[in-house]
């Protein structure tokens, strides 16, 4: 099968250097599939789940949350803020996140608009890890 070249890099370092048959990640504009041979593109990511199939058929699911992806003829470059494959989330820690920005969020009348988008951001990424987590 044709695969390319896909490298995951955050500010805490690489997660994946190698070949894979494709990547699937949530883009601001929704979710887009790379595959061999996709065109050049560049794009800013939301907050969502990604999945990488490497070259030997592997399928990984991770928590993506924010920054960039670029294709560049064969080579991916994924730029998370914050990449998490699912085995390595602790759900406990996800769901206790959850629960605590719920609880803000639950007493809007005593956020300013800054404290509640900080809250409404922490729920949206325990959200994420939650779900992914839970799908191991």
């Amino acid at each position: 099968m044709a695969t390319f070249k896909l490298k995951i890099v955050t500010p805490d370092g690489a997660m994946f250097d190698g070949e894979a048959q494709s990547l699937t990640v949530r883009t601001v504009e929704g979710d887009v599939c790379i595959l061999p041979g996709h065109i050049n593109f560049l794009t800013a990511l939301g907050m969502g789940e990604a999945k990488v199939v490497s070259a030997g058929g592997e399928a990984r699911r991770a928590a993506c949350i924010g920054g960039m992806l670029s294709v560049n003829g064969d080579r991916v470059t994924l730029a998370p803020t914050t990449f998490e494959w699912a085995d390595q989330i602790d759900l406990r820690r996800a769901e206790f996140a959850r629960d605590q920005a719920q609880e803000k969020l639950a007493h809007r009348e005593k956020l300013n608009d800054h404290e509640f988008a900080i809250a409404e951001a922490k729920l949206k990424r325990a959200l994420v890890r939650s779900s992914v987590a839970s799908r191991r």
